[in-house]
């Protein structure tokens, strides 16, 4: 069980407050969308996992230059890692692939390439994986997922990306929210069946596997679409996945009773170890979208209320994160 940790905010705790916070709960795994110091230096000797990013605007001069992408490692990685901060995973870009910018969807898989060097020359590529984050607009369907498969126009983009991830065994890396899925279609997608609530369950024609909730269907889905490009055993991390407790009135489902349903519905699944229908019993890294309410993000009232803690350390809900819960 992973988290993310935004900093959107212009009231968020002290690194060394993030860390104490993060040390009081089952949360094995941080993601952060940066690499801040001061906090890859609070996460020193905590025992949890840490992801670390390379923002979009970065991409092209680490794609360029391996010598960019060396210092790069020797600034952000090799430190911290000598010091005792976990760090396991370097996710570059966000959700390029599903963006409008060409240029810079094709400077993704050299600039993996080049960090990944970058690592294996500090010896940590052993240690530390290479990924970028999806959104699912990089499906031209998901259900069944059986169905499913990647856009064509992306295939260019996404097959060196795919034998990159089977050579060096790191894992594709989705952004799966049901909640998406469910506000843009309520009356075609049942409530219960989004939230890991009881219901009938949604068939798929060609495996007969039953997908009881929308999560593991949407992993799923990310794991058929490899396969129909002939790629089979990478593993899948879903970075972001997760529920607003609070949205505008045009917003439907947006409410604290719904992200509390769905957050300890996903820490019950995850603590299950059950893992999907098509990969059963296989570990399913996930980080909940976010650690705090983030109330300098943009966009619609949701987007500042995905957190699982207000800013003081006091939980929105109770997500049956705290070890004390």
């Amino acid at each position: 069980i992973g988290v993310n940790f935004g900093q959107l905010g212009n009231n968020l705790p002290a690194a060394q407050h993030v860390a104490q916070l993060l040390q009081s709960t089952v949360i094995a795994k941080v993601r952060i969308f940066n690499t801040e110091a001061a906090f890859l230096r609070a996460m020193a000797n905590t025992g949890i996992d840490v992801a670390v990013g390379v923002c979009n605007a970065d991409v092209p001069a680490l794609a360029a230059n391996a010598s960019a992408a060396a210092a790069w490692v020797s600034a952000n990685i090799a430190p911290f890692a000598a010091a005792g901060t976990r760090i396991t995973l370097v996710t570059v870009g966000n959700e390029v692939f599903s963006a409008d910018d060409q240029q810079l969807a094709a400077a993704i898989v050299p600039a993996i390439r080049n960090i990944h060097t970058a690592l294996a020359a500090a010896k940590l590529a052993d240690t530390v994986h290479v990924s970028t984050p999806h959104s699912f607009a990089i499906l031209d369907n998901s259900f069944p997922p059986s169905s499913s498969a990647f856009r064509a126009d992306l295939a260019p983009l996404l097959d060196p990306l795919l034998r990159f991830l089977v050579d060096t065994r790191a894992p594709l890396l989705v952004n799966a929210y049901p909640y998406f899925a469910f506000a843009g279609n309520p009356h075609d997608i049942p409530l219960p069946y989004a939230l890991f609530q009881p219901n009938a369950g949604a068939p798929d024609p060609k495996t007969g596997l039953i997908y009881t909730n929308m999560y593991t269907a949407q992993v799923d889905a990310a794991v058929a679409a490899m396969e129909r490009m002939g790629h089979f055993g990478i593993p899948v991390a879903v970075t972001e996945t997760g529920w607003p407790s609070q949205g505008g009135s045009d917003e439907v489902g947006a409410s604290v009773d719904n992200a509390r349903a769905f957050t300890r519905g996903l820490v019950a699944h995850l603590a299950s170890s059950s893992g999907t229908p098509l990969r059963p019993r296989q570990q399913l890294d996930t980080y909940i979208f976010a650690l705090f309410n983030e109330d300098l993000k943009p966009g619609p009232a949701s987007e500042r209320n995905y957190g699982l803690f207000a800013t003081d350390g006091t939980p929105i809900y109770d997500a049956g994160l705290l070890l004390t819960s």
